[in-house]
């Protein structure tokens, strides 16, 4: 296989596994970085640029058959940080992949959360990109997908989670009945390297989770943590008044340090959202 595919994201957590996956099936890799990468093989190229700089990105896509943008905003303590990136940077990278005249397909790494865009200013930001993207790419066959909380080695979100539970605490975020549902990055970027290995696809949008029917409440997670530490796991529930001070806390600290806060109001009503529940049929 000599087909070359564009990825953008391709620095951050899941973006290395996506890479590591497209190399091993014999693609040939051409990835966006901000900073200078050493040369380490000869199938994977490294495009220095970003999302805002057109130049780059047409630099990026040049003679790729495929897209794969993993690039995103995570973190902002205002909408205009998620709408820049998530939905403007997205609309050039498409704008790109139409004007090279080579590219066929544009894999778009959305989140379950685009399933809800009144949620947070990052939920709309994905759905928004969703909608105009689709309404942009003519001839590309566009792939959308949805995963749910995604972790594995490298993780930086949802470990100090996982490590809480090893020592036999649970913080609780919304009610026990909430339903949460989770995916291996190695999974994921093994759906990736299939859909653009597959002979054909279509524009599609697809949730993607660990296939566990339902997900998991709070009390099945606390379990399978009991069961991983050979030991009890206490489950506390934070109270959403606590919640938001920490919210208050965490954006007034990343404001003093120049750095755009995880934990924010909007945020809040993401994370204690009733059912992320996905199923990986839909």
């Amino acid at each position: 296989m000599n087909q070359t595919v564009a990825v953008t994201g391709a620095t951050g957590f899941i973006g290395k596994y996506i890479i590591d996956n497209l190399l091993a099936r014999g693609f040939h890799v051409r990835a966006l970085t901000r900073t200078a990468r050493a040369h380490v093989n000869d199938n994977l190229i490294w495009v220095r640029g970003s999302l805002e700089d057109t130049h780059s990105l047409s630099e990026l896509v040049a003679g790729a058959s495929a897209v794969v943008h993993c690039a995103g905003q995570v973190r902002g303590h205002k909408e205009e940080i998620f709408t820049r990136c998530n939905v403007d940077g997205s609309l050039r990278l498409m704008q790109a992949a139409k004007e090279s005249g080579f590219c066929q397909r544009f894999l778009f790494i959305s989140s379950l959360a685009a399933r809800h865009p009144e949620l947070s200013w990052y939920a709309n930001s994905k759905h928004v990109a969703e909608q105009r993207l689709t309404a942009m790419a003519d001839e590309i066959t566009l792939g959308v997908f949805r995963p749910t909380a995604v972790y594995g080695p490298g993780d930086k979100e949802l470990k100090p989670l996982f490590d809480w539970m090893l020592r036999g605490l649970l913080p609780r975020l919304g009610t026990p009945e909430t339903q949460l549902s989770f995916l291996h990055v190695t999974d994921f970027a093994q759906a990736v390297g299939q859909w653009l290995s597959a002979e054909t696809v279509q524009t599609q949008t697809y949730e993607l989770c660990d296939g566990v029917a339902g997900g998991y409440d709070w009390q099945r997670v606390r379990q399978l943590a009991a069961d991983a530490r050979c030991g009890s796991v206490r489950m506390v529930g934070i109270p959403l008044s606590v919640l938001t001070c920490l919210a208050d806390i965490s954006t007034a600290l990343s404001r003093l340090a120049g750095k755009e806060p995880m934990l924010t109001r909007s945020k809040i009503r993401e994370l204690t959202h009733a059912d992320w529940s996905a199923n990986n049929n839909r």
